[in-house]
């Protein structure tokens, strides 16, 4: 049987969920340590990063107790939600640091926090991917609900991208402290309900044979399939570039922007990318999937990333006085990332049937934990480079009008300028041409490897 309508939709409403989690640490939780509590920014970016490689241990591990797991209700949803309950504790606390603490306390408490962070959400996040196959019947049906997971979990995204400083604002009484810890409180809430909605609604349908094997049959697992290894390479590479602009934009409109609209123009310019994002994940991909590949729609998505991270470079040379030239450069770079999102995902799906037929072993935990654990690294690496941006610009906090007109110029805001835009444009570059050279998976290629 065919997956049924509240079947997508509890498993869609879990991706929302929890990418609302993901991407309010990802995109907050330098600006919350750093520009609120007055936390070094390179401190800041040295304690992300080290979580991240943290994880590169934690996240195998987690695949390995997934694989072992035997309980009456599943493998996957057990682990999903006690997951997911965690994490929800442990992010209200995250953005809940207690006033008394400061100076190398408060350090202490941002780096305990976040990486015990990034333990838990690996806890629910591998099992909420890998589970896909217990509960669908094809390939099709598999890259369907994989398309549905990315495109509800960019409406998770980007609905925190909307919202958060303007909930902040309202919740805090402009007191941006308390209104992100009453924020995250409520974010917290969401997402145990939704996620729960899923593990209530989805029952896995059949037995996926995942083997257990050791952390180093893990890594050699991986290393020898060399398709799935050309993804996570681009993976990393892709999300530094987004996430990069991503942990500067609310920099760029507070101190390049400036004056007391600053606000303003941020939201302004997040709720155009949300919508962006979301209908090209939504819309644009199933569209261009008439007429086009999917590896065909990769390049054409990373060729409108380029363009629009070119074209934001350029608007860096000129005044910049209006919001809505940014839209320009926003269309291209949102729309294409919401396309990236979709197909890495998918292309990491098919490296599984790959590697059954090179390997004779399905990966499914190990292949999966791999991703959770690379958008993770480039979010740790990303707030690295903006955090090193951050304190060699050592830019202004006076957001007056008079500020901005006399610091648009100034190099402070050129050097916050060109690593939004330069370095993304790098990244994405050697990101295309590498894929191009390593990733062979057409769909004849795909073909050939189910019918063998």
């Amino acid at each position: 049987m065919s997956l049924s309508g509240k079947e997508k939709f509890s498993y869609g409403l879990g991706a929302v969920g929890k990418d609302m989690v993901y991407m309010l640490s990802a995109s907050y939780i330098l600006y919350y340590y750093q520009d609120i509590l007055g936390v070094n920014a390179v401190a800041m970016g040295i304690i992300l990063l080290v979580a991240r490689v943290f994880d590169a241990f934690n996240d195998p591990f987690m695949g390995v107790i997934v694989a072992k797991t035997r309980t009456r209700w599943g493998k996957f949803r057990p682990w999903l939600m006690i997951g997911t309950v965690t994490n929800a504790v442990v992010l209200y606390l995250m953005f809940s640091a207690p006033p008394a603490l400061n100076g190398n306390g408060l350090v202490a408490y941002a780096a305990v926090t976040y990486i015990l962070w990034g333990v838990t959400y690996t806890m629910m996040d591998i099992p909420f991917w890998s589970m896909i196959p217990a509960f669908t019947h094809s390939g099709k049906e598999r890259e369907g609900l994989s398309t549905l997971g990315r495109s509800c979990a960019g409406v998770g995204s980007a609905i925190i991208t909307v919202i958060t400083m303007l909930c902040v604002n309202a919740l805090g009484g402009g007191e941006e402290r308390i209104g992100f810890s009453r924020f995250t409180l409520i974010i917290a809430v969401l997402f145990v309900i939704f996620i729960a909605i899923t593990c209530i609604n989805i029952k896995e349908k059949s037995t996926v044979d995942v083997d257990a094997p050791s952390i180093g049959q893990m890594f050699k697992a991986l290393i020898q399939n060399d398709q799935a290894m050309a993804v996570v390479i681009t993976i990393v590479l892709i999300n530094c570039a987004v996430y990069t602009t991503s942990n500067l934009v609310i920099y760029f409109f507070k101190y390049d922007f400036g004056g007391d609209t600053w606000y303003n123009s941020y939201t302004l310019f997040n709720t155009f990318g949300g919508a962006v994002q979301i209908l090209a994940m939504m819309l644009l991909f199933p569209l261009l999937r008439k007429f086009m590949s999917t590896i065909r729609i990769f390049y054409v998505s990373f060729l409108m990333a380029i363009v629009g991270y070119a074209v934001l470079l350029l608007l860096c040379f000129t005044n910049m006085s209006t919001v809505f030239l940014l839209f320009i450069p926003g269309f291209l770079i949102f729309a294409a990332n919401g396309m990236l999102t979709v197909l890495t995902t998918v292309f990491l799906a098919n490296t599984v049937d790959y590697g059954q037929w090179k390997n004779h072993r399905r990966d499914e935990s190990v292949l999966f934990s791999m991703q959770t654990f690379v958008v993770k690294l480039a979010s740790g690496i990303a707030a690295l480079v903006a955090s090193l941006c951050l304190n060699l610009c050592n830019l202004s906090s006076d957001t007056s009008d008079a500020a901005a007109a006399t610091g648009a110029s100034g190099s402070s805001v050129v050097g916050l300028r060109m690593t939004m835009a330069l370095f993304p444009i790098l990244l994405l570059v050697i990101g295309v041409i590498f894929f191009h050279k390593k990733y062979q998976l057409t769909e004849e290629r795909l073909k050939e490897i189910q019918e063998a």
